[in-house]
């Protein structure tokens, strides 16, 4: 009789092999098992102590490897339910109302104890909002449709930076029962939407240097010179800010690496933006010929330039790519010793991805002969990919 809390290892009989249990939805003969060893550094640390079912019927021996049920049910007042998630939560003060005002607040009291990056990132959001309201007031006013145009477009980035500045704030929460592997991803998504709205922008002055080169030069106002100086400046305190992070190819060791980079190419590419206006102006007021083509295509091949590395490397975490950090030949090479074992049939299936950069997942699928204990093929599985660095791997064992 099995003891609760402990499972047994079915022998391959035909009523075992033919059962079905209710309870945990696997057959008699179905093995799955999943590993978790910790990691050197303190990623876990905050999640809180588990005990592992026993493969053993003796509850007193100490198990050698965990064997846990695909499917998990939490329970109500369990401990992903008792952690509130204070950036997405619903209150029923007056019906279901997201509180925005709340939000804020989190946000802000994590700024004022977060790293002199969140603080600096603050700073500078401040600075535009300023700068872009006082120049839509003037634009307004003055009826200068360049001035209210590229007020709009410092709003938009302000949204952006804005965004990243939630993402990094909301990072800091722990997993719950509903986001059960935390809120990393947000900055690898900050940073992938700061990549996007610059490739946007790399087309856009594209096309304006086209429009420039369609219609006479010798029509166009300068008075953005005063916009395009101002605003030269502000983004360069910004690019001060970051400036650990003015690289184009740059190793993101974690989360906040990719984010803190796209927001010091997001304040680069608009002091590039500024400075090629500048630039066009001034070549202008000199009659140089086709100015204005010639600093804005420039730019903006700069600008497409700088960001693709960021792009590439957003991109291929939100698609799950195999680990850039991990070499393939790697992988194939633990691939090879593991099906040279003698019972192991076939992988069926391997995969690895980066959830967030320098945290691995894998997931492998064990083909192993009929009969034989899966314990020493599975134990050498895991042993072999995380001396890769893959720190979380779950293996699924069937019968061949």
């Amino acid at each position: 009789m099995d003891t609760p809390g402990s499972f047994n290892h079915h022998t391959s009989s035909n009523d075992s092999q033919n059962s079905w249990n209710p309870d945990t939805g696997f057959g008699a003969n179905d093995r799955r098992f999943a590993f978790s060893r910790q990691a050197s550094s303190k990623q876990w640390q905050d999640l809180p102590p588990h005990t592992p079912f026993s493969i053993n019927s003796d509850d007193s021996a100490k198990p050698l490897l965990s064997r846990n049920m695909s499917s998990i049910n939490i329970p109500p007042g369990g401990y992903f339910a008792s952690e509130s998630n204070k950036f997405f939560s619903v209150k029923d003060n007056s019906g279901d109302k997201l509180s925005v005002l709340s939000l804020a607040f989190s946000i802000l009291e994590n700024v004022r104890s977060g790293n002199r990056y969140m603080k600096r990132l603050f700073l500078m959001i401040s600075l535009n909002v300023l700068y872009s309201t006082a120049e839509l007031a003037i634009g307004l006013l003055t009826g200068r449709i360049g001035l209210v145009s590229d007020a709009f477009h410092l709003t938009f980035g302000c949204g952006l930076l804005t965004f990243s500045l939630f993402a990094i704030s909301a990072s800091r929460s722990k997993p719950n029962h509903v986001y059960t592997y935390g809120y990393k991803r947000l900055e690898v998504l900050a940073a992938f939407t700061n990549a996007l709205f610059l490739l946007f922008l790399s087309f856009s002055l594209a096309v304006e240097a086209l429009h420039a080169f369609i219609q006479d030069e010798s029509e166009h106002k300068h008075y953005l010179i005063v916009s395009a100086v101002t605003n030269l400046l502000v983004n360069l305190i910004g690019v001060w800010f970051f400036r650990n992070y003015a690289r184009i190819n740059l190793v993101y060791r974690k989360a906040e690496d990719m984010n803190y980079h796209s927001i010091c190419l997001h304040v680069l590419a608009d002091s590039i933006r500024s400075a090629g206006l500048i630039l066009a102006s001034w070549f202008l007021s000199l009659g140089v010929q086709n100015a204005e083509v010639l600093c804005l295509g420039l730019v903006s091949i700069t600008v497409f330039m700088i960001v693709m590395p960021l792009f590439k490397a957003t991109s291929g975490v939100l698609l799950q790519m195999a680990p850039p950090s991990i070499p393939t030949s790697a992988l194939s090479k633990c691939w090879r010793q593991i099906t040279s074992r003698e019972d192991i049939v076939e992988i069926t299936q391997a995969r690895f991805w980066e959830l967030v950069p320098g945290q691995v997942i894998g997931s492998l699928s064990l083909t192993t002969k009929k009969g034989t204990d899966s314990r020493q093929a599975l134990e050498f599985a895991h042993d072999m990919y995380h001396e890769l660095g893959i720190q979380d791997l779950t293996v699924q064992t069937e019968d061949a």
